[in-house]
């Protein structure tokens, strides 16, 4: 068969994983030094990732300390969180920035779930788009006389069959991390 998958499985792949990569900066009220990841830091010039200017470590269940190679650094640092989208206020003593998760509301929970469930839902969309090339690609091959009939309707049942698997592994992450945020 002359229908190549492999390609739409590998960007299935790729969504799944961005969405994973969301859902680590989503804060569920404990301290997460994931939710540090898309920052960065001016450093001589070079934006570059939080975690390769500081040291970022877990002090308590709900505080997260981030300790910058370099003292100079810490008024950048606390610029750069200040302006992110992560919505926490950094506490500077002059060597090391804390960063104190606070307690979510049951309100908050529910408005990150929405979220949560609303990322999923473009996931899931991203891959039936993804389904739609690759059977239009198929269609195309048989037109074209590269693939026979059979072969096509082979094409498109391994392409629905690869749809559902990824559809329902964005539907237990969205599962999962539903529950870890509403769990108290």
């Amino acid at each position: 068969m002359s229908v190549e998958l492999k390609q739409f499985e590998d960007k299935m792949k790729k969504t799944v994983e961005n969405l994973a990569s969301d859902y680590t900066t989503i804060r569920a009220g404990r301290a997460n030094p994931h939710i540090l990841d898309k920052i960065t830091v001016d450093y001589y010039g070079t934006p570059s990732n939080l975690q390769s200017v500081a040291n970022i470590s877990v002090s308590e269940a709900r505080t997260l300390l981030i300790q910058p190679w370099e003292p100079s650094l810490i008024k950048e640092i606390e610029k750069a969180i200040l302006v992110s989208d992560i919505g926490l206020t950094p506490n500077n003593d002059g060597k090391v920035i804390r960063l104190s998760f606070p307690e979510l509301t049951e309100e908050r929970r529910k408005e990150l779930v929405k979220d949560v469930k609303k990322k999923g839902e473009d996931s899931k969309v991203a891959i039936r788009n993804i389904r739609r090339d690759a059977n239009d690609m198929a269609k195309k091959q048989q037109k074209a006389n590269e693939i026979s009939e059979d072969e096509q309707k082979d094409a498109e049942t391994s392409i629905q069959k690869m749809t559902d698997e990824y559809v329902s592994k964005i539907d237990s992450m969205i599962d999962e991390k539903s529950k870890e945020i509403m769990t108290v």
